[in-house]
């Protein structure tokens, strides 16, 4: 063995040697009980971040792990064509060539951001090889290939067969920058100062924050239990500036803590009045159109932006006496996840699933126990989500993911909804001509889908063997956009849950405790990192100091103390294989090495692998080395039960330190790859 360990020599040729080997392909074998991880999906045309690395060595931990127990682990990776972020980022790569999504037709664009995605998509499968990640390549899916397309496009005629899908024209969260509507759980609620305008309505005083959308007006709303309106209601209020009347009505949706306790009601720009005109049967009245800007008022505000019209508006009302004072308010307000922009609520015509049958069944299976949460926190929080799950619009206003197979008839205008086919003609009076819906699925309604399209579309067998698999382990943040959407089509469409337990892990912080960010200049990129120190010494930083499920602080000061750990087993390894000694069994040693392969093993089968690899990191560096190692120069532990204990370690060390510890197998003459050798026996 050379004198040093040096990682760069070795990394690339040991994976190449795991890969050959087929040790990352899980054969189908009845007597052996499967262990499966199916991958969250990285962006297909990103780098890896240092959440990517955090979720590579948790879930290759747990990989290698159940390899060396023997059962049949299948660790499934794939690729996200991540709909409206990777559109997000090809548009503002236009932007800067001076061009627009709207300078191209719909297939033209569609093939520039294929052809973009796949220049960038092989870089993320290099990374996640340079991490050390144990993944069966050969079942590797993409979120646009067509058997997994195939898949969806039969989950969502099912749904449609099943009463589940419907058209409707309803209020929905729009962002005008992003150009499509969301569901309720990809919008941001951040708090925020906004100024609060109280304004003469005539026999009532309103408060708004939106004095732009008064135009759109179909009511003013008061509590019935708010005795100082009790006479107003039945009777009409003002607008003013374009002095239309309309009527006071009593609900009791109205907040009487809020402003006046009056509610200019505008059932086209806001949820609450949407609920409420819906209620009263009033029309509806939109002043601001997709792409932000104002239609339908006074002339003079047509073609505004909302901003800029509010402030115009707040002018005039001034002018005509109708502003009666301006507060400040602390309140919630929607906004884009994307751009942070503000989400514009808009009245759409979209494609919605009704959640409630499907919402039902996930909560039983969690009852049950079907589908276990290994930290109860995340479980309340599913459940809390789940409780409150409104129905979801599942259609995007994008080119870029799988587009809906619904099709318009242009003499009836029903629809006709397939599996993925062009029909001949309408289902509903025989017409052949037939025109497809522009919109997209939400990327979460495809990868909601991802552990049985995955398995489903893979090798004859897989889905009967491997499914449902074993963990999702993932980051919270995705918690409400996709583990409970899993959970929710994998019951409706396999009738079982995706996943029998879920591992939430916590983000990667800086050494001060910091959220990891470009604005803040603290981003640690993960692959500078394991090529500076290794992927090992990479891996151990992250793993350590923190419980997976909580968040962790990482600095390049802890990866390199990892990096000397991997020189410390190296040099130990080293010396114990050139050593030579009498032999001599000592009890005590023997005893405490079985100690720490149970106390290993129980860490590893409860998710604690930060204590697992805090436990071997001392027991190897302080009882090995400084105890052990010395101990057997004066002649207490013979050269053989020495070896054999480095044996134990190095099995044990792998999950967490792959390639330093295979290399150091092949080094001390052991003829099998470690990656496939026995778990130690406790």
């Amino acid at each position: 063995m050379e004198s040093q360990y040096d990682h760069k020599k070795y990394e690339a040729k040991i994976y190449d040697k795991w890969e050959e080997s087929g040790a990352f392909t899980p054969q189908i074998d009845k007597s052996k009980t499967p262990f499966t991880i199916v991958m969250p999906p990285p962006n297909a045309n990103d780098p890896l971040h240092i959440g990517h690395a955090r979720f590579v060595a948790i879930e290759d931990v747990l990989t290698r792990y159940h390899r060396m127990k023997g059962d049949s682990t299948l660790w499934l990776p794939g690729s996200d064509h991540a709909g409206i972020e990777t559109q997000y980022v090809f548009e503002k790569k236009l932007k800067d060539k001076g061009k627009s999504r709207f300078d191209f037709d719909r297939d033209t664009l569609y093939g520039m951001i294929w052809e973009y995605v796949q220049e960038n998509t092989g870089v993320m499968e290099s990374q996640l090889k340079k991490l050390g990640a144990s993944c069966d390549w050969s079942r590797f899916k993409f979120t646009l290939d067509p058997e997994i397309i195939k898949v969806v496009y039969n989950t969502f005629k099912k749904l449609y067969d099943d009463g589940l899908i419907y058209r409707g024209e309803r209020i929905v969260n729009y962002c005008p920058r992003c150009g499509t509507a969301y569901s309720q759980l990809e919008v941001d609620y951040v708090e925020r100062d906004d100024k609060f305008y109280y304004i003469d309505y005539g026999s009532i005083t309103i408060a708004t924050t939106r004095p732009e959308t008064i135009f759109a007006d179909v009511a003013v709303a008061v509590n019935p239990k708010d005795n100082k309106y009790k006479n107003l209601v039945g009777l009409t209020a003002r607008i003013p500036l374009i002095n239309r009347e309309v009527p006071v009505i009593a609900d009791n949706l109205v907040d009487i803590s809020t402003g006046t306790g009056a509610l200019k009601i505008t059932p086209a720009h806001d949820p609450v009045d949407f609920e409420i005109g819906q209620k009263h049967k009033l029309p509806s009245v939109s002043v601001i159109d997709e792409s932000g800007r104002m239609v339908g008022t006074p002339e003079k505000y047509v073609g505004m932006k909302a901003g800029a019209a509010r402030e115009e508006v707040v002018k005039d009302l001034i002018e005509a006496g109708k502003l009666i004072k301006t507060e400040v308010i602390h309140h919630t307000v929607g906004t884009c996840y994307r751009d942070h922009g503000a989400i514009e609520p808009t009245i759409s015509k979209q494609w919605f699933m009704e959640v409630k049958p499907l919402v039902k069944k996930s909560l039983l299976a969690m009852k049950n126990n079907d589908v276990r949460f290994v930290t109860k926190k995340f479980e309340k929080i599913a459940k809390n989500w789940y409780k409150n799950l409104k129905d979801w619009n599942i259609s995007r206003q994008i080119v870029w993911g799988m587009r809906i197979p619904a099709y318009r008839c242009d003499k009836c205008l029903e629809w006709t909804i397939t599996d993925g086919l062009t029909p001949e003609k309408c289902d509903s009076c025989g017409h052949a001509k037939l025109i497809q819906d522009s919109d997209t699925f939400d990327t979460w309604f495809s990868s909601g889908q991802w552990p049985f399209a995955t398995l489903k579309s893979s090798n004859p067998g897989d889905f009967e063997y491997f499914y449902p698999t074993s963990v999702m382990e993932t980051a919270y943040d995705i918690l409400p956009f996709w583990v409970i959407r899993m959970i929710m089509l994998g019951v409706y469409i396999t009738g079982k849950v995706p996943f029998q337990e879920v591992l939430i892990h916590g983000l990667v912080r800086d050494k001060e405790g910091q959220k990891i960010s470009k604005s803040k200049g603290n981003v640690i990129n993960p692959i500078e990192m394991a090529d500076k120190y290794g992927a090992d010494a990479l891996r151990m930083g992250i793993l350590w100091g923190a419980l997976v499920e909580n968040d962790v602080s990482l600095s390049e000061e802890n990866i390199n103390a990892q990096r000397k750990f991997c020189n410390k087993v190296w040099n130990a390894s080293r010396f114990v294989s050139q050593f030579v000694g009498e032999v001599k069994f000592n009890e005590l040693f023997d005893k405490r090495l079985h100690e720490i392969i149970k106390a290993t093993t129980k860490h590893l089968d409860k998710y604690k692998l930060n204590q697992a690899a805090e436990l071997l990191y001392s027991e190897f560096w302080h009882w090995y080395c400084d105890e052990c190692i010395e101990n057997s120069k004066k002649g207490e532990i013979g050269a053989k039960q020495l070896k054999e204990g480095l044996l134990v370690f190095l099995k044990l060390l792998h999950p967490f330190m792959p390639f330093v510890t295979e290399q150091i197998w092949s080094e001390i003459g052991e003829e099998e790859l470690l990656i496939t050798s026995p778990w130690p026996k406790d």
